[in-house]
């Protein structure tokens, strides 16, 4: 149901990413701000890339072989407020919304938690935006906690995410 995407699934990702994007925020901003950040940062080129750099690693849910949803870890430096000797980012979370209230949120975030430990995180982390208050509930339930403010540009429009962290510990 999670496994870890290849270079064969950077198109379908590419299409998860631009369609969970819309549906998350589309009715929030600008059609022209919302197609900019997604030709800056979702076309199939780019997941491949993104699937295959070695600080990164994209997960893909897919129930019933329907794909449903993704996320990508990062590996590398954090924002101010994460403490941590070795930071690892949640740096996309998206399901579609049709799955949402599944249990599949969960299972991904779970299946997140373990990638990050087993890869030596001792922080995940990640951001999220201030006026998406669904994914912040998620958060907090996941444990969570805000520990700062960044900004996330939408096309050519700054946005305030908040940054949010937990330890990661051997079980939980």
């Amino acid at each position: 149901m999670i496994r870890p995407a290849t270079a064969a699934d950077a198109a379908l990702i590419a299409a998860l990413a631009e369609r969970t994007f819309r549906e998350a925020f589309g009715d929030q901003n600008p059609p022209e701000e919302m197609d900019l950040h997604c030709r800056r940062n979702f076309g199939a080129d780019i997941q491949a890339r993104e699937i295959a750099a070695p600080d990164r690693l994209t997960l893909l849910v897919a129930p019933q072989g329907e794909a449903a949803g993704f996320a990508q870890l990062r590996w590398g430096p954090a924002e101010d407020g994460v403490e941590g000797v070795s930071p690892g980012e949640i740096q996309r979370f998206y399901l579609l919304r049709a799955f949402h209230g599944a249990g599949l949120a969960a299972a991904l975030m779970t299946a997140c938690l373990e990638a990050l430990r087993a890869r030596g995180s001792d922080v995940a982390w990640l951001g999220v935006w201030e006026e998406n208050p669904r994914a912040i509930a998620f958060y907090r339930k996941q444990g969570f906690a805000e520990v700062g403010r960044k900004v996330f540009m939408v096309g050519t429009d700054p946005q305030r995410d908040l940054v949010m962290a937990r330890p990661l510990n051997r079980t939980g």
